[in-house]
């Protein structure tokens, strides 16, 4: 879908006529004859001023972007307001939905992903004809064309889009719904997971283990100790990596050609997806904070998106007025409850060419927008997606938050930029996303079932050819700074991150052949190797125990001196890695906690290990449960102020606008 208030425009021949035979449509589109401007039919009706005017023409002439949405985006009039103008312009009949809606019984023949896709609803039999409701962009021929065999005489009214996707919301709640459930394609998705399936694979494993263990005694526990080094060695390996893999020096950011000589900038559209779910202590300061964002606000829109069982949140954002292009979608109930289901839902009723994703607690970089725009427009068409870097605004909090920045740190700082240098896919994260909406859509968005959709789309993305990239723009969130919070959020992440991994290996040679060897290579290392370092994690802890307290070890009495030194020495080596690239990022930061709080972070790790079990458990019996992080509670709600500064300054030059 285009800008929603693209002036509409009619063909002289059909300026006056309402009764448009189906076969065959002449209009292609909504084409006008010459008549009175815009501005012009707004001033005379007294709804702007002529400074409002003047200064939305000298934006239009900077942005490029369509003069009603302009003057809607800087409150001068209301958007109801603009599409009558424009009606009266083209000579068309306008329909006001919310005082005329259209009727229900229509829709029986019509999807409404078609009807949302192409910008039109079935509204009347009246007078012997069908009535049509069209947006201000739809295309006539094209509806046209969609329209089941049967109908002789058509009439089309013009309605606003806004009013459209409410009615298609009321009367196919219900249909959206499952096509949001259903939208990623069934092969890449883990909507048929069988629990049952996975406590026989999960019994049978643990008998196995269990009969080993009977018939060698020691020697089984040996060899899983052994399996627990290679993966130690295999990680680190990987950690050294990424450490070596940054630059010595940061990059410039280079400056774009000027490719428009009227030197207006030719930005892109975002939409920005911004899932809600109880959040009445974050929903006021949210809105504050994506006010910050410095972009024009005709070429942005903020859905935030609200279950339809969740008052606490659509009255914290009723409180106060939202501005124009900001507005709230109501997700219906459904078979599940989760985010990528939400996002998929509201989706459908975004415009913008760029798709961007923030969290409840996010601060996002005021000039983030501008970083994204012109990235997209420097890189090659295959780069479908761009990650920001996510850091903490309560990272002083106490000793969990401090940790979880270094965490964060040495994950968005080192590792996967440095997984990108080196040529693997980039797992994603569920905030400061921004995607290629054509792409987004042809791969079938989020997987509703999946709870850590940001991973297992990264994986998609490359399977299909395109890429990620990381750029170095920040967004602050909220640490989670209590240990049970902590660990249900882990448990959550390491769930998803199991099953990304089954879905994806259904077909190992499918995911070898699409991915490549040395891809394929990386999401073995990232995912397996991610979840056995943790469930094999109490290995380690016993013989360190057993060596510091001198208890019994079977297992090191199964290991001869040379290789006890040889396991030492790696475990020695694997720690001061993993240290080395927390203390690389953590010298990045401009608000870190003292960096004597990194050698705790043994410690710290300790609660992932709790987390994937926890997380091992419920994939047995709960494996689509989103276990929700309360925000809000370690000063997210107190923050006015949040200056989150870009690494880079960003050179805000001309773009074009097929480049997007």
């Amino acid at each position: 879908m285009n800008a929603p208030l693209s002036p509409i425009k009619f063909r002289p021949d059909r300026t006056r006529d309402l009764n448009m035979s189906v076969a065959p449509p002449r209009a292609s589109s909504l084409r006008a004859p010459a008549s009175a401007p815009l501005g012009q039919i707004l001033l005379d009706q007294g709804l702007i001023t002529k400074a409002d005017l003047n200064r939305a023409l000298a934006l239009q002439k900077r942005w490029s972007a369509p003069l009603g949405q302009i003057l809607i985006s800087e409150d001068c009039v209301s958007d109801i307001s603009v599409a009558r103008a424009l009606s009266q312009q083209a000579g068309k009949v306008f329909v006001d939905l919310d005082k005329s809606p259209p009727d229900p019984r229509l829709m029986e023949k019509f999807t409404a992903v078609e009807c949302l896709k192409l910008g039109f609803l079935p509204y009347r039999l009246q007078g012997g004809a069908f009535v049509i409701a069209l947006t201000l962009q739809a295309d006539i021929a094209e509806v046209s064309r969609r329209l089941p065999p049967g109908y002789g005489n058509l009439r089309f009214v013009v309605v606003l889009e806004r009013q459209l996707h409410l009615a298609l919301q009321k009367s196919c709640a219900p249909e959206l719904s499952k096509a949001a459930e259903m939208q990623t394609p069934a092969r890449y998705s883990c909507r048929d997971w069988s629990t049952k399936r996975a406590c026989l694979v999960t019994g049978a494993m643990a008998g196995a283990f269990v009969l080993a263990v009977m018939l060698t005694g020691a020697q089984a526990v040996a060899v899983l100790f052994y399996i627990a080094i290679g993966v130690l060695l295999i990680n680190s390996v990987l950690k050294a990596a990424c450490l070596a893999a940054l630059p010595f020096k940061r990059a410039q950011a280079r400056p774009l050609k000027h490719l428009q000589a009227d030197g207006a900038e030719v930005l892109p559209k975002f939409s920005i997806l911004v899932p809600l779910f109880k959040e009445q202590d974050i929903a006021t300061a949210l809105v504050k904070r994506l006010e910050k964002i410095d972009y024009p606000r005709a070429l942005l829109e903020v859905c935030l998106i609200v279950e339809a069982d969740d008052p606490v949140t659509r009255r914290a954002l009723h409180k106060d007025r939202l501005p124009g292009w900001m507005r709230v979608i109501r997700v219906p109930q459904g078979t599940l409850k989760t985010k990528p289901r939400a996002m998929n839902y509201a989706l459908n009723f975004t415009t913008g060419s760029l798709i961007g994703v923030y969290d409840a607690e996010d601060a996002p970089a005021p000039d983030q927008l501008h970083v994204v725009a012109q990235r997209f427009a420097e890189v090659d068409p295959k780069v479908a997606c761009l990650q920001g870097i996510l850091s903490f605004y309560n990272g002083h909090t106490n000793w969990l938050s401090r940790c979880f920045s270094f965490e964060y740190a040495g994950w968005f700082r080192v590792m996967l930029p440095g997984l990108q240098k080196i040529g693997f896919a980039i797992p994603l994260g569920g905030t400061t996303l921004f995607f290629r909406r054509d792409v987004l859509i042809k791969l079938g968005a989020w997987d509703s079932h999946n709870v850590t959709e940001d991973a297992d789309l990264g994986m998609r993305l490359a399977r299909h050819g395109y890429r990620s990239e990381m750029i170095e723009t920040i967004t602050e969130e909220e640490a989670n700074s209590r240990v049970w919070p902590w660990i249900r959020q882990r448990s959550r992440w390491l769930k998803g991150y199991a099953i990304t991994w089954a879905v994806h290996m259904r077909n190992p040679l499918k995911l070898l052949r699409e991915l490549g060897v040395w891809k394929f290579t990386g999401f073995q290392v990232l995912f397996l190797g991610t979840l056995a370092a943790f469930l094999l994690a109490p290995l380690f802890w016993w013989n360190v125990a057993a060596f510091v307290f001198g208890l019994p070890n079977p297992v090191l009495q199964q290991i001869d001196g040379t290789t006890l030194a040889f396991v030492t020495a790696s475990f020695i080596a694997s720690e001061v890695v993993t240290l080395s690239v927390f203390l690389t990022a953590a010298l990045k930061l401009e608000k870190r906690p003292n960096l004597a709080w990194l050698l705790t972070l043994p410690t710290y790790f300790i609660f992932g290990t709790l987390a994937a079990y926890r997380g091992g458990i419920e994939l047995l019996f709960r494996p689509f449960f989103w276990d929700k992080t309360a925000h809000g509670m370690f000063g997210g709600a107190q923050i006015d102020q949040t200056k989150p500064t870009p690494v880079e300054p960003v050179n805000r030059k001309i773009f074009s606008r097929r480049q997007f």
